[in-house]
C-alpha cells in the first residue's frame, strides 16, 4: 500500500479510518501517471490490495479496458481448484470482469499448461457456436487472464430455485446444448483443438478406480485384505476394459451442474473445458445426469437420455448402446467422484465435499442393477 494516497476530505485515522465509505483511493504505478479511481468499501480494499500484489494486475486492466476505472474486488468462491477467481466492477462497459489468477510456479508448470488449453479449448468452442465466456486478455507468464463475468446463476442455483418437478425444462436445454456440442465436435479435424487429439486412456480409467479405492474405502475403513484386494481390482480391471471398447467421442469431463452457467442474457454457457479429450461417448452424460451435488431421480435420467438420443438422431439400437455405456461409465465415474472427495478433504484439507461422498455411491448403485455382468462387483463392493 505504499503507492497509494487518500485523495479526498474525509476523516481517516491512521488505520484507514471510520469513513472509509466516502473515501477514493488512487494507487498508481512507477513512472506512470495516470490513476485508478476506485470506489471504496470492503470491495475497494480487496481492489486495492490486489493491485498493489498482484504483479503486471494493474497493467494489465488498464490495457484491456483503458480509461475504465476499477470500482472494486471481489473474491469468487473456489472449488477443487488451484486457480482463484476474482470479479473486478469496472466504470465502462464492460461492467465487470473475471480475473483468472494462476499459483505460482514454473512457466511449464501444470496450471500454465492447463490455462493454454483452456484458451485453446475456448477458442474451439467458441468458433463452434457452443457459448463459452470471452477472453478479453490473457497474461500467461504472469498467471493472468481476463474473462467475460456470466455473473452467479450456475445451472445448479437454478436448480434450487424452481420445484423438483419443472427440472426436465433446464435439464432439456443442457441436453440440447450438449448435443449440439458433441455433433459439433465429431466433424471437427483432430488440428482444431488439443482436446480432440488427447484420449481418456485406460490407464487413467484404472487409476481413477485405484484412486476410489485408496481414498473412498481404505482411508475411511483400512486396508483391503490381500484377497479382497486381488477380487476388487480383477472386478476394476474388466470394468475398465468394457468402458474402453464403448464408442468415442468429444468429453468435455466435467459437464455438470456448477459448470453450466445462465449469462445474464440466458444463454446457457459452458465453463471450466480445459481438460476436454476424446473418450467413452456416454461419458458427459454422466456427469449431468449423476450429478455429485444435484439428487436426480432415474425418471428424469431415462427422459434426458432420451431425449439426448432425438437430439442426436440415434437409432433404437443406438439408444440402447448409449444406456448400457451410461450405466458403465456411472459406476467408474461416481466410485472415482467418492474417492475424490474424501482425498480433497484428507489431502487438501478441504472437507466441503464430503456431504457428497453418499450421494455418490447411490449413483453407483442404481447403475449396476441392470447390469448383470456387473453383479460381481456389486457384491465385493456391498461387502
Amino acid at each position: 500500500l505504499t503507492r497509494v494516497r487518500v485523495q479526498c476530505g474525509a476523516e481517516c485515522s491512521e488505520e484507514w479510518g471510520v469513513a472509509l465509505r466516502d473515501v477514493v483511493l488512487r494507487p498508481t504505478t512507477h513512472g506512470d501517471p495516470a490513476r485508478r479511481g476506485i470506489a471504496c468499501g470492503r470491495a475497494l480494499l480487496h481492489a486495492v490490495y490486489m493491485l498493489e500484489t498482484v504483479p503486471h494486475l494493474a497493467q494489465l486492466l488498464d490495457a484491456t479496458f483503458p480509461g475504465s476505472a476499477v470500482q472494486g474486488m471481489q473474491a469468487l468462491k473456489g472449488e477443487a481448484s488451484t486457480r482463484r477467481y476474482y470479479r473486478v466492477q469496472l466504470a465502462g462497459a464492460p461492467r465487470s470482469c473475471i480475473v483468472m489468477r494462476l499459483p505460482d510456479e514454473a512457466a511449464d508448470g501444470p496450471a500454465r499448461t492447463q490455462a493454454r488449453s483452456f484458451l485453446d479449448v475456448q477458442r474451439f468452442l467458441s468458433e463452434g457456436g457452443v457459448p463459452v465466456p470471452q477472453v478479453y486478455a490473457q497474461d500467461i507468464p504472469n498467471g493472468l487472464l481476463l474473462l467475460e463475468d456470466l455473473g452467479d446463476d450456475t445451472f445448479d442455483a437454478r436448480l434450487r430455485s424452481v420445484p423438483r418437478s419443472d427440472w426436465d425444462v433446464p435439464y432439456a436445454s443442457a441436453i440440447a446444448l450438449l448435443a449440439r456440442l458433441h455433433a459439433m465436435a465429431q466433424n471437427a479435424q483432430p488440428e482444431a483443438s488439443i482436446a480432440l487429439r488427447r484420449r481418456f486412456e485406460a490407464s487413467l480409467l484404472r487409476w481413477e478406480l485405484d484412486h476410489f479405492r485408496e481414498w473412498g474405502l481404505e482411508a475411511l475403513h483400512g486396508p483391503l485384505a490381500a484377497a479382497d484386494r486381488a477380487e476388487l481390482d480383477a472386478h476394476f480391471d474388466a470394468l475398465t476394459a468394457s468402458i474402453t471398447a464403448l464408442p468415442l467421442g468429444f468429453v468435455h469431463r466435467d459437464y455438470q451442474s456448477r459448470n453450466l452457467m445462465w449469462a445474464p442474457d440466458d444463454r446457457l454457457c459452458v465453463i471450466d473445458f480445459q481438460d476436454a479429450f476424446i473418450g467413452p461417448a456416454p461419458y458427459d452424460l454422466v456427469a449431468l445426469l449423476c450429478d455429485s451435488y444435484v439428487d436426480i431421480d432415474a425418471r428424469l435420467q431415462d427422459a434426458m437420455l432420451l431425449r439426448y438420443a432425438e437430439e442426436r438422431d440415434f437409432t433404437a439400437a443406438q439408444l440402447t448402446e448409449l444406456v448400457h455405456g451410461f450405466r458403465l461409465i456411472a459406476v467408474q465415474r461416481k466410485l472415482k467422484d467418492a474417492g475424490r472427495f474424501v482425498f480433497i478433504d484428507r489431502v487438501r484439507g478441504n472437507p466441503s465435499f464430503l456431504p457428497y461422498y453418499p450421494g455418490s455411491l447411490s449413483y453407483v448403485a442404481r447403475a449396476l442393477r441392470p447390469l448383470p455382468e456387473l453383479a460381481p462387483l456389486a457384491s465385493c463392493l456391498r461387502r
